[in-house]
């Protein structure tokens, strides 16, 4: 988006829906001083939130130069997100520690920490046909937290966080963590009705899936405030890193269908969830 000018800013934002500017305005600090401005400008315009009473012009300063960062300043707020959960961030962190921890308590019972046996993955919860239905339903939600050693768990993991950074802002801690679960109990449940010869399964990845469903629909419908082509790359990324793991399933011992079934749950939650974060969003009028 063109902010280099306030021209070039208000004719950008005369041609934007309402619901982007409030957005906009609502999260100023996330973006640089002109776009918060000439978002707040444009609703003004239009009537949507009362001008600011007028005010003598600032007297111009001089700022310090910024100093710069190391890379322990910049690494270490990072990695602290990570695991310590925030007013702002507290859905992602929760989920990463418990399946941290799920596994740390494996590990320390003498379940090998990168192959366990397939017994001692049922005795922690992994989703077993014989067990789950309709003897123990709770496996349906506890295999999402139980993992084939430490490589799964990593990669299940980095891919949470990923997605976590760029959808629990958008959509509220408890909206995400809904939406995982939902994902991820259908993503068990289609994995039990598809191989009725029997399965034990185990890990977070068909959760995961379903926030890839909740990004993409976010991406088509243009509920995330991007520019045009940032949207094109992002949505290409996303399809491309659905589309890459469905097919690498094919060959691997990867349950496929535990993904298509979370991915789908992950889509069809996502309209409601978008319809409630965008009802917040307008609060800001009321």
């Amino acid at each position: 988006m063109d902010v280099s000018t306030p021209e070039a800013a208000a004719e950008h934002f005369a041609e934007r829906p309402e619901a982007e500017l409030l957005y906009l305005a609502r999260h100023a600090s996330r973006y640089p001083p002109a776009v918060g401005a000439a978002a707040v400008a444009e609703l003004q315009r239009r009537g949507l939130v009362p001008d600011a009473a007028a005010a003598p012009p600032p007297t111009p300063t001089v700022a310090a130069p910024a100093p710069e960062e190391t890379w322990a300043q910049l690494l270490l707020p990072m990695l602290r997100s990570l695991f310590w959960p925030t007013r702002q961030s507290w859905a992602v962190p929760v989920l990463l520690n418990i399946n941290f921890l799920v596994w740390l308590a494996m590990t320390l019972s003498g379940v090998s920490a990168t192959v366990p046996t397939g017994h001692a993955l049922v005795r922690w919860g992994s989703n077993v046909s014989t067990l789950t239905w309709p003897g123990q339903p709770w496996r349906l939600v506890t295999s999402l937290f139980v993992h084939g050693g430490i490589t799964h768990l990593l990669l299940n993991m980095a891919s949470l966080w990923l997605l976590g950074v760029l959808l629990e802002a958008r959509t509220g801690g408890a909206r995400l963590l809904a939406a995982y679960l939902a994902s991820g109990v259908a993503a068990s449940a289609a994995t039990l009705w598809y191989h009725s010869g029997g399965i034990n399964s185990t890990g977070a990845s068909g959760a995961i899936f379903g926030l890839y469903g909740l990004l993409l629909v976010l991406l088509v419908s243009k509920k995330l405030v991007l520019d045009k082509w940032d949207r094109r790359g992002m949505l290409g990324l996303v399809s491309y890193l659905v589309l890459s793991n469905l097919i690498s399933g094919l060959t691997g011992n990867i349950d496929n269908i535990a993904h298509l079934g979370g991915l789908l749950m992950g889509l069809l939650v996502a309209g409601p969830l978008v319809a409630a974060s965008l009802k917040d969003t307008e609060q800001l009028i009321d």
